[in-house]
């Protein structure tokens, strides 16, 4: 004989289903917020992408370079600049040579540009080398005790 639940026994086995009202809003809330976060996160990663392989940015990856050697980068004692006067005249030398190999093949603000990037690297390749042979001379003239400066650092104090 089977016996039905009697009305106590059917509300504690049934569970009571409790409807928040605001459910959907905070769902909509999440949804919104997690779309705000994808877009921040793919706006930053469209950021951090390489530019398109130009002449322009050729041009700038060489001068930069060379820029780097004519002292732009600092002594990690921090008491000068580091200067690596063979790289620089060797990326200005590259430049160079491609003034020579893309003539004609340039459009002229191109073509001006390749040249006046490369008189601008010439003259300050002779502005820092000038700079170091006076500062290697007032290391060799000064006192014995005094030691000459190390190749290739310039002290922007003297």
């Amino acid at each position: 004989m089977t016996t039905e639940p009697t009305a106590e026994q059917s509300t504690e086995s049934t569970p009571e289903i409790h409807v928040d009202s605001d459910w959907k809003a905070q769902a909509q809330a999440e949804k919104e917020k997690l779309t705000a976060v994808e877009q921040k996160v793919e706006e930053k990663s469209q950021e951090r992408q390489t530019p398109e392989p130009n002449f322009r940015g050729l041009l700038g990856i060489l001068a930069s370079q060379a820029l780097m050697g004519l002292g732009m980068h600092q002594d990690p004692s921090g008491n000068g600049v580091m200067v690596d006067l063979e790289g620089s005249k060797f990326t200005i030398d590259l430049l160079e040579m491609l003034v020579g190999k893309t003539n004609g093949n340039l459009s002229e603000e191109e073509a001006t540009e390749l040249k006046q990037l490369t008189q601008e690297l010439q003259n300050r390749f002779v502005q820092i080398a000038q700079l170091v042979a006076a500062q290697m001379q007032e290391g060799t003239a000064g006192t014995t005790t005094e030691t000459p400066p190390a190749g290739g650092i310039i002290d922007p104090t003297s």
